[in-house]
């Protein structure tokens, strides 16, 4: 307003384009929205070190407190402010105006206006508005060598840069055998590669920080990759249909087997190789490679996938090799372990069809999902298995005599004469032999046995007859049986139980056998059983065991059985697919 009453004395023309000038260049800024450093402001403010990732988040809070990055934020919000109001000059030749000022003598040069307006000072502003109205500041990229074209055969090149630190690339590559060109084999999710999404199955790679790969090895290639650090820039030729950007895929596999890339020779890249453990879980992002699958491990703070041997790829036949490694039954538990099972003849079949056939097992992986008991739901069966020494049978008791409204025993099938004290379908289910043997043929039994010449077994039917009750069932079975009861009825949770075993003698009580109580003496070879029945049921049935109990004592060892217990009923837990499948 000042500025147009000053200059309506002068020329209300030249005034008015003045004004309008002015109104173009500094247009009213508008309220400025929750910008990007407040929000990394909030974050820092947010975080909270823990005892598991303290120093990360001390990390975190460090670098997101630097004053640089709020700077940099801030500049970057200005920018991206500036580039929504996309401005742009009212004339291009502003300085024009300048002749339709007067050029008067300055009445007032206490006023800033005037100031303005004189003659010398608006010509150098409106000059300087050309300057910039008329310049263009589109980025200049640096011409093409001359022999660019020559080179790529007119095909089209595309220029990556990646940062790449002590990570791997997350890329393996293969020599075409066709065209004998260098291609990406694979991109493993979570990598650097993908995390870019410039790189994609079936690139060509051309060059690796301006050095040639057309005629070096894939080995020479991934010694050159994986020396580099920091940025690494890479020149390929776009594969002519990029892979579909696939989502993390929902599968989960629990492994059966131990795996280490740097020992299998087979891997095409043992960097890029995943390691785990029998037991582990693992997320299977993608199956697209027959081969190699890419995977990672569920509860691993690392984003990036690795490779895994393919369930196919791992059943490839070994049948001589399982059949050499194939390590006969534990012995029987005779004076450390007092059971009715004895003998594994004449069973017929009880511990589970196929048990006993002799056929070797490919152990892969098996797909799990994750399962919680409803509250209306039967209760899960817990199966007790146990080395030499453990007495699952007294931990077992001991645990129900604790807690009998919540948990149950399975009531065994027996031949032997009623006694006194005992009532049928308490102690015992007492029938005759001739009963046993037809309940035998039908296959009731999950496992049955011979004791001091009576029958006794363990029946489907009584399990049922606990879990109706809406009662936990726990059973003591040798590890046979567990075929039997891996079923989408019972979804057993299998505990292994085995006993501290002391490295030597002079670390342990001679009168005082392993997993507590006074038994007699144990002696060392006594322990070696011990041991090789440990090692024996843990290479055959070590992969159908959701938890390993070690005994160190009774009382500790219930103490953590009836946690187990618990946890199981309030938590959800792996277990096959196809026992929740409907």
């Amino acid at each position: 307003r000042p500025v147009l009453s000053i200059c309506r004395r002068r020329s209300d023309l030249a005034a008015l384009r003045l004004s309008l000038l002015i109104n173009a260049v500094s247009p009213p800024p508008p309220p400025p929205p929750a910008g990007l450093h407040e929000t990394l402001a909030l974050l820092t403010s947010q975080l909270r070190p823990d005892a598991n990732h303290k120093e990360d988040m001390v990390f975190l809070k460090d670098v997101f407190s630097e004053r640089s990055l709020a700077y940099l934020m801030k500049i970057h919000e200005k920018l991206r402010q500036y580039e929504r109001q996309s401005p742009a000059p009212v004339l291009d030749s502003a300085a024009s105006l300048a002749e339709d000022l007067p050029a008067a003598s300055v009445k007032r040069p206490e006023s800033s206006v005037f100031l303005f307006v004189s003659p010398l000072r608006h010509q150098a502003v409106l000059s300087v508005h050309d300057t910039v109205a008329q310049k263009n500041f589109d980025p200049v990229l640096p011409p093409l060598p001359d022999d660019f074209e020559d080179e790529l055969d007119e095909e089209s090149v595309k220029i990556v840069r990646l940062v790449k630190n002590k990570e791997p690339l997350g890329a393996t590559i293969r020599r075409d055998e066709a065209t004998g060109v260098v291609i990406v084999a694979r991109i493993m999710r979570g990598g650097a590669a993908d995390r870019s999404g410039l790189v994609h199955v079936g690139d060509e790679l051309r060059e690796v920080n301006g050095v040639s790969v057309i005629h070096k090895r894939p080995d020479e290639i991934s010694q050159l990759l994986s020396q580099s650090q920091g940025s690494i820039t890479l020149k390929i030729i776009p594969a002519v249909k990029e892979e579909d950007r696939l989502k993390d895929s929902k599968v989960y596999m629990r492994a059966l087997f131990d795996y280490t890339p740097l020992e299998d020779k087979a891997t095409p890249c043992q960097e890029a190789g995943l390691p785990f453990k029998r037991g582990d879980i693992l997320q299977v992002v993608t199956q697209d490679d027959p081969t190699w699958w890419q995977a990672k491990r569920v509860g691993d703070s690392n984003l990036r996938a690795g490779l895994i041997p393919s369930k196919q790829f791992q059943e490839r036949p070994k049948l001589f090799i399982l059949s050499a490694l194939l390590l006969p039954a534990p012995p029987p538990a005779a004076g450390l372990r007092r059971s009715f099972r004895l003998s594994r003849k004449d069973r017929q079949g009880s511990a589970g069809e196929g048990s006993e056939t002799g056929e070797p097992e490919f152990l892969t992986y098996e797909e799990v999902t994750r399962f919680q008991q409803r509250p209306n739901e039967r209760p899960r069966l817990v199966v007790l298995i146990g080395s030499l020494g453990a007495r699952i049978n007294e931990l077992k008791q001991r645990v129900i005599a604790e807690n009998p409204h919540r948990y149950a025993v399975a009531v065994p099938h027996t031949t032997r004469p009623k006694k006194a004290h005992e009532k049928d379908g308490v102690e015992y289910h007492f029938v005759t032999k001739q009963q046993f043997d037809a309940d035998v043929l039908n296959n009731k039994f999950i496992e049955h046995g011979e004791y001091k010449e009576n029958q006794y077994g363990t029946s489907i039917e009584a399990i049922r007859s606990v879990q109706a009750k809406n009662k936990m069932c726990i059973v003591d079975v040798q590890p046979e049986a567990l075929k039997r009861l891996r079923t989408a009825e019972f979804k057993p949770y299998v505990v292994f139980v085995k006993p501290r075993i002391p490295e030597s003698r002079r670390r342990r009580s001679a009168a005082t056998s392993p997993g507590g109580g006074d038994h007699g003496r144990v002696t060392d070879e006594d322990l070696q059983e011990m041991r090789q029945s440990a090692v024996q049921i843990d290479q055959q049935y070590g992969h159908l065991v959701d938890r390993v109990l070690i005994k160190e004592d009774s009382a500790s060892a219930c103490a953590e059985l009836r946690g187990i217990l618990e946890r199981l009923e309030r938590e959800s837990l792996w277990v096959p697919t196809s026992w929740v499948r409907t």
